[in-house]
């Protein structure tokens, strides 16, 4: 026999979790690794609450990295199907963001992926997206190869945000639909500079920055909290159930996810500048 559940805002609510895991939540392999003794309410140790202190960080790392001519923007680049404009890989508008609950280069399809969100919230049900950064003034050879590369830093700093699904640098996985001749980045001379001609690369070479904009893309999953009814377990009987939620939930986290990204890219780069400083990796 089938049960159904309901979870809320209440701790009440909330304690029916232990025994009927959410689908797409933490609940289940979080029961096995802790014995039943996580706590599932807003999603406990798991949630999305808990990058508010690395936004917190985050702020204070971009100041000190702003110091060193280094800045740091981040963009909503596509909710559900609904896409943006992305950022110009030679020289990214930073200056064109605006503080908006979703910043994106373009507001015509800030409105569109705002009607796709409440779409999907009176559905009851959730979208996902890809939030695109980007930094500029870092200097050239910072980082290390193999597995103290920049891109490792920055990937093990992003995929600590709940949600996060994927990471890509550069031209991404789009690049292997090319063909080496058609990827490889020319070196030219500018004002005196060595520089590539273009930058599919995303900034980084061998796990160390090229002096060309750093530019990635992180992609995140719908909202796993919907309020449609779905299929469970119970654990104590180990027969099927169905779990429909109740309270309040996002239906797309992507937007608050934003100043996340650049918290943690923040935060990768200044522990690589530190690292520089301290002269604990040789450094021409």
């Amino acid at each position: 026999m089938r049960r159904a559940l309901r979870g809320g805002d209440s701790q009440q609510d909330y304690a029916g979790l232990n025994r009927t895991p959410r689908p797409g939540h933490a609940d289940f392999p979080a029961h096995v690794r802790y014995g039943g003794h996580q706590d599932p309410s807003g999603g406990g140790h798991f949630s999305g609450r808990l990058t508010a202190p690395l936004c917190l960080a985050g702020g204070l790392f971009m100041q000190m990295l702003l110091s060193r001519g280094i800045r740091i923007g981040a963009q909503l680049l596509q909710v559900g199907e609904v896409q943006g404009r992305a950022f110009d890989p030679m020289d990214p508008e930073l200056d064109s963001l605006k503080e908006d609950y979703i910043r994106t280069l373009d507001p015509d399809t800030a409105d569109a992926m705002g009607k796709a969100i409440n779409e999907a919230r009176l559905a009851g049900d959730s979208l996902g997206g890809v939030v695109e950064c980007a930094a500029v003034g870092l200097p050239v050879g910072l980082g290390e190869h193999m597995f103290d590369g920049l891109e490792n830093r920055i990937a093990q700093a992003v995929f600590g945000i709940p949600a996060v699904k994927g990471i890509a640098f550069g031209s991404g996985f789009e690049g292997t639909e090319m063909r080496g001749s058609q990827h490889n980045d020319a070196w030219v001379m500018e004002e005196g500079q060595v520089r590539s001609s273009s930058n599919r690369h995303g900034g980084i070479l061998g796990g160390m920055s090229t002096g060309m904009p750093l530019v990635f893309t992180v992609a995140f999953k719908p909202t796993s909290s919907i309020f449609l009814k779905q299929d469970t377990v119970d654990l104590d009987t180990m027969r099927p159930a169905q779990l429909e939620l109740k309270g309040r939930h996002d239906p797309c986290v992507v937007p608050r996810a934003v100043p996340v990204v650049e918290a943690a890219c923040a935060m990768a780069l200044f522990d690589a500048l530190m690292e520089k400083d301290r002269g604990e990796h040789t450094w021409t």
